[in-house]
Formats: structure tokens, sequence, C-alpha cells
């Protein structure tokens, strides 16, 4: 098991090619005729890719030591008792994958009682790779990426939904709303990198959306955190999320701050 340092990076390296070769069988598919349907109460679209891609994942990520938790596969209770597990969404976006639109991203971690130790996030259609490792950084394609520092928000470049960022506007400095960024794991992945300032998950994420990416900002130096603080905790019986924030950690900081404003809940 990956308890030991030697082990841990044996699975990111694991993690690494399975990612690599699970977005290049997306790729493959893209833009091309596929099924796709919709599931759920949410009518959450599927397609043909997100499946194969599931199916390539769990094949070359197995290990009888470590659980299972994926959008596209039935969920197995027996993950609530392990101590490790790998948390996966084989392509988030799929709405923009469907629709032949760039930004979409196969998106993996590996969770150890409860929070990311090894993540990995692909954007194949801009050629890249992200990766993290509990306390070695982050990189983009190999290269250390860092959060963008400071407190201030007056022109940051924040992200995240609509109406919410509409009420921030209403009691915070003037900051640039980013265009919107249809894979919520690589929205959070621009603030790992620097490129937002902020960007904020809305109220109804899993997982799956966030795990890689949540230890991707950690990395590059920022925190990612529900509005009351704290941390994300993963692999609980119901693994959705209420509202999120990321940014680099005085920013993050001052966005709690004003986050707890009651002027902006009552805009």
């Amino acid at each position: 098991m990956p308890a030991s340092e030697v082990d841990l990076r044996r699975q990111a390296a694991r993690l690494e090619a399975g990612v690599r070769e699970a977005g290049a069988l997306a790729l493959s598919m893209f833009r091309k005729p596929m099924n796709n349907w919709t599931k759920g109460e949410a009518q959450s679209p599927v397609s043909d890719a997100d499946i194969a891609v599931d199916n390539l994942l769990r094949e070359r990520l197995h290990d009888d030591d470590i659980a299972w938790l994926s959008e596209e596969s039935v969920d197995d209770p027996v993950r609530l008792k392990a101590r490790f597990v790998w948390v996966v969404d084989p392509i988030d976006g799929t709405r923009a994958y469907i629709g032949g639109l760039p930004d979409w991203s196969v998106s993996a971690a590996l969770v150890e009682n409860g929070r990311p130790v090894a993540a990995c996030l692909f954007a194949p259609v801009s050629e890249e790779f992200f990766a993290a490792v509990s306390g070695a950084g982050a990189t983009r394609n190999g290269t250390a990426i860092a959060v963008s520092n400071g407190a201030g928000l007056a022109q940051a470049r924040i992200a995240g939904p609509k109406r919410l960022l509409e009420r921030l506007q209403a009691v915070s400095p003037p900051f640039t709303v980013m265009p919107r960024t249809h894979s919520l794991a690589l929205r959070l992945a621009r603030v790992a990198e620097g490129t937002f300032e902020a960007a904020f998950a809305g109220g109804n994420s899993h997982d799956w959306d966030l795990a890689a990416a949540d230890l991707l900002v950690h990395e590059a130096g920022g925190a990612l955190s529900p509005f009351g603080g704290g941390s994300v905790t993963y692999n609980c019986p119901v693994p959705r999320h209420g509202m999120l924030v990321a940014a680099g950690r005085d920013r993050h900081a001052a966005l709690l701050e004003i986050i707890r404003d009651e002027r902006l809940a009552a805009t």
C-alpha cells in the first residue's frame, strides 16, 4: 500500500501514466459521432467516451488495496472503509466535450483518509498536464506552478457562477470576471497556475470534480475551502459539496471575510 514515500511515488507514476493514456483515448474520440444520453435527477450528460475512459482508468489503476469512486461507476460502499481511494472524473466538462468545445479534462486523484495525496489533471486539447504529490509541489507540463500572490481583489481575475460573482461585485473592489471554464477541475487549476487569482465552485460539486484540483491548488501555495473555512473532506457517504472558493492563501482569507459580509447574502 502507498503508505511510504516510495510507494506514493510509485502510485503517482501509475496515475500519471493512466491519465495520459485516458486523455489520449478521449481525444481520439473527440468531435466524432458517438452516443450520448443523460442520467440522474440533474440530467447530467454522459457519452460513450466517458464510459470508455472510465473503463480504461479502472483497468490501469486497479489495486486490491485501493478503493474506487468515479462519476461513471456504480458507487461501491466498500470505499467508505478504505484508507485509500481513487477518485476519478473520466471527462470533467462532458457538455463541452459533446459540444466540441476544448475546455474539458481528465481528472483523477489518490485520496488517503479523506484528503488527496497524488493528483493528475489532463486537458488534451490544449496539451496541458497538471500533476501534484503531497509535499512535493505542483507542475504544469513538468514546470513548477504557483498561485498568484497578494490579498487584493482590485482587478483580480476571478471565475465562478455568474450570480455569485454579481453579488460579490456589489460588496468588493472591482475585479475581472473570467469567461466560463466548463471543466470545474480545470477552472481551479487556473488558480493553481496563477492564471486566475480566485475561482468559485457552485453548490453541487462532487469529489471527482474537486479532488485532483484541490491538491494542485494546495501544493501551488493556495487554499480551497468551503465558505466557512477549513478543508474539503473526500470519500464521505455523500460525495457532494457546497459552495467553495480557491485562491492564494492571503487572497483566500480576504475572500472568506467578504463572503461572511452580511451585505453579500442580502444582495
